[in-house]
């Protein structure tokens, strides 16, 4: 009842009849008319749409902010562990992936600066090839086949007279005449013969028995071999008149050396002197075969029928 009392007096009319204006918080809206109310809507709404839109613009311009700002510390990493700059594409259509040398910036570099180059590998250097020389020296085989033993090069002297030189055709070329002292002169009447199937200008002999040969003290020959950093093995065939003969084997930037002599003081001798060696690119075997010591002041001499190289 009480509560239907307070209701009365709430709609009770004034003292002019008209009932007193409401002030339910519910109804602020009474009286007002249905296109009022149309009016009032869309003012709300653009109220709201002008409130969104000014917030995409400050987060439009804040993301601008960052994006032209980029890294914020060389080689930092932003939120999450991930390096500064990292996954961002380039912006430049084409780029993406491709190696530049000069352009874009590696990660962690300030704008124009370049990685550091690597620094170069040192050179490795090649081994040393260690000085070899060996000598030995056997009878001269009655028969010896060029072609068969020098392999890689030979020569043979005399075959036509006393400046007469035939080498293997196609070979190597590093046997070289040097020269000597002494008065050369030839013979055809040696001991050992000599026969080959690869010459040049002489294509094919068989049974050559020809030489050169220097007489006196001091006279000889002068031989000389290029060394290539392999071991080779050369053979001379040489041989004495009444003479004690000296071959002295040597390398020409030092290392060992080797001496051998033979000797006949009635009438003459042949051998087949074998040199092992092994130098490097560049150097050289040197053999000189001269006459140390002549039993017949007539002609005490030396001489040569070829050498081999395999």
């Amino acid at each position: 009842m009480a509560e239907e009392d307070l209701t009365r007096q709430r709609i009770r009319p004034s003292r002019h009849g008209a009932p007193p204006p409401t002030r339910h918080p519910l109804l602020p809206l009474a009286g007002r008319t249905r296109a009022d109310l149309r009016r009032l809507v869309r003012a709300r709404q653009r109220r709201r749409w002008i409130v969104g839109g000014i917030a995409v613009v400050v987060c439009l311009v804040a993301l601008a902010s960052y994006l032209i700002a980029g890294d914020p510390e060389p080689g930092g990493q932003s939120a999450g562990g991930v390096p500064g700059g990292a996954g961002r594409p380039s912006g430049l259509p084409g780029l993406e992936g491709r190696d530049l040398d000069a352009g874009l910036v590696s990660p962690g570099l300030r704008p124009r600066q370049r990685p550091p180059s690597p620094s170069p590998t040192p050179p490795t250097s090649a081994p040393a090839v260690p000085a070899v020389l060996d000598a030995g020296m056997a009878e001269a085989p009655a028969e010896v086949d060029l072609t068969r033993v020098g392999g890689r090069d030979w020569v043979h002297w005399g075959l036509r007279g006393t400046d007469s030189t035939v080498r293997k055709r196609g070979g190597s070329g590093e046997i070289r005449d040097e020269g000597g002292s002494g008065r050369r002169g030839g013979w055809d009447d040696n001991q050992e013969s000599f026969s080959w199937r690869d010459g040049s200008p002489v294509a094919s002999v068989s049974g050559s028995s020809h030489g050169v040969y220097r007489c006196g003290v001091g006279s000889g020959f002068t031989l000389a071999v290029a060394a290539d950093g392999q071991p080779r093995t050369v053979r001379l065939y040489a041989g004495v008149w009444m003479a004690r003969g000296r071959l002295d084997a040597r390398l020409s930037v030092g290392g060992p050396s080797r001496t051998l002599r033979i000797e006949d003081r009635h009438t003459s001798r042949s051998t087949e002197f074998t040199i092992r060696f092994q130098a490097p690119k560049g150097d050289r075997l040197v053999l000189t075969w001269t006459v140390e010591r002549a039993f017949s002041d007539d002609c005490g001499s030396v001489g040569v029928q070829a050498v081999a190289l395999r």
